[in-house]
């Protein structure tokens, strides 16, 4: 299958992963601070203050931005070098690590169907993996990064 299309480097597919983990449980981290804080109360002006110093002294919410902020970066990185239409759903594999995550950290019980849709997003996931990189670099980029290659190429 020569030139069936350009693969990633083994960093695109590193930061892919992180991605795939961080996120899912930033948002369980999220999720189990703020079921320890209980429901937020907005009124009076005195309940919002407490129900705020609630959040902000949980330590698993802060370890879930931190774990958002990591997947922010990661995918920030990854959009560098990599299509955006193989990033987005080669992220989605991530629904699979939010089921494991919510059964093992969360408690909650993952039915059959979902299983079943989880599965069905990886083979897609799959399917778009095996397409052919379309990643192109603007001269202003070349120039940015130095590439030297840009001349010889031709842009």
């Amino acid at each position: 299958m020569e030139g069936y299309g350009k693969r990633y480097p083994l960093r695109t597919y590193l930061l892919i992963a992180v991605m795939v983990v961080s996120g899912p449980l930033g948002n369980v981290l999220l999720s189990r601070g703020m079921k320890a804080v209980g429901e937020p109360a907005v009124w009076p002006v005195a309940a919002l203050g407490h129900t705020a110093v609630g959040i902000f002294s949980t330590p698993s919410i802060w370890m879930g931005i931190g774990s958002l902020l990591v997947f922010f970066v990661a995918n920030m990185l990854v959009l560098t070098e990599a299509d955006y239409s193989f990033v987005q759903p080669a992220g989605s594999l991530a629904f699979g690590v939010v089921a494991v995550l919510g059964m093992v950290m969360l408690g909650e019980h993952v039915s059959v169907l979902r299983w079943v849709g989880i599965a069905v997003i990886c083979l897609g996931v799959m399917v778009v993996g095996r397409g052919e990189a379309n990643t192109t670099v603007s001269k202003s980029a070349d120039r940015a990064t130095g590439n030297r290659n840009a001349k010889a190429e031709g842009r």
